[in-house]
């Protein structure tokens, strides 16, 4: 019996995966597509403090990535991007009541600018004394469609308010709307970020990107026990890069960087839903001839045992 428990621990260890999770508004039930009510985010903080879960800091876990340290199965990140004031006035009472650290990602230029949906540099100030801070872009704009200057504009114009008005340095960035491709993300490592998160589904292992790092959205309508579960797979989307030009999917061609025994796996497409897929040589490889149908577009490419990987294509 010890030695099963044992060998267990050691599976567990090998293939454990951390999960971050992102809010944006708390307790508003204007805006229902982004909010998580106060009763929902009780009952998530409840399954983590009764499932063994522990939630700890984004820099805990980006050091443990940087180390290549395994991960532990039951590390939880929350993040809350935006810093609208409802997280101030509903959701940071909860986090303190629970204990539990999280990482704000600030939206510079509606808090200079004293937008009343947002939290005041005095509150950020405040708020941080209980988590930490990241970088959520000056202007919140569409990346992708911006210039590289404009870019780097917006990069240097943030990150120089958040130093002048609260003290901080942000050692962390989240992509607004979740939204980037090749090129912002190469501007985006020029301001020396300890780590970038996306907004893609997917879990935390010690083989992450840390210029890339997987967070799933949570609100009232999202199954959080479903979204533990899913698992960290190591791939390359090789097919396609970016947004194709002609806004036309041909091939899609994923390496899948462990070996894998299953020979079939699920390949979504936002707009055309799940399809079964063959796996040769540790590689998905499909001819396909889809308009994409939206602007922002995920590819996800799901194994049997929960493992996910996601490529984001966002229109230029």
């Amino acid at each position: 019996m010890r030695l099963w428990f044992w060998l267990s621990c050691i599976c567990l260890s090998l293939w454990a995966d951390a999960h971050i999770f992102v809010y944006h508004r708390f307790g508003d039930i204007k805006h229902q597509s982004t909010n998580t009510s106060i009763e929902v985010l009780k009952k998530e903080f409840e399954y983590f403090k009764e499932n063994g879960y522990k939630v700890i800091t984004l820099s805990k876990l980006v050091k443990a990535i940087k180390d290549g340290k395994t991960i532990p199965d039951n590390w939880v990140v929350l993040t809350i991007d935006d810093s609208y004031k409802s997280f101030y006035k509903n959701g940071l009472p909860v986090f303190k009541k629970y204990g539990y650290p999280f990482t704000l990602f600030v939206y510079t230029k509606a808090t200079e600018a004293g937008y009343g949906d947002f939290m005041t540099w005095k509150q950020i100030n405040e708020a941080k004394k209980y988590g930490e801070l990241g970088f959520h872009s000056h202007t919140h704009p569409h990346m992708v469609s911006k210039s590289s200057k404009d870019l780097k504009k917006d990069f240097a114009t943030g990150i120089e308010l958040m130093q002048k008005r609260i003290g901080v340095k942000p050692k962390y960035f989240a992509y607004p709307y979740g939204e980037y491709d090749d090129r912002v993300k190469k501007i985006a490592k020029e301001y020396n970020f300890e780590a970038i998160l996306n907004q893609n589904v997917g879990a935390v292992s010690k083989f992450s990107d840390i210029f890339d790092i997987d967070r799933i959205a949570l609100t009232g309508s999202t199954n959080l026990k479903s979204k533990l579960k899913i698992k960290f797979l190591p791939a390359t989307w090789i097919e396609p890069k970016n947004y194709p030009k002609d806004g036309i999917v041909k091939t899609i061609h994923i390496k899948i960087d462990t070996p894998v025994k299953t020979k079939k796996a699920q390949l979504y497409i936002t707009g055309y839903g799940w399809q079964l897929v063959t796996i040769k040589n540790n590689r998905v490889k499909v001819k396909l001839d889809k308009p994409l149908k939206n602007r922002r577009s995920r590819l996800i490419l799901k194994l049997d045992n929960d493992k996910i990987s996601t490529k984001i294509l966002v229109k230029p």
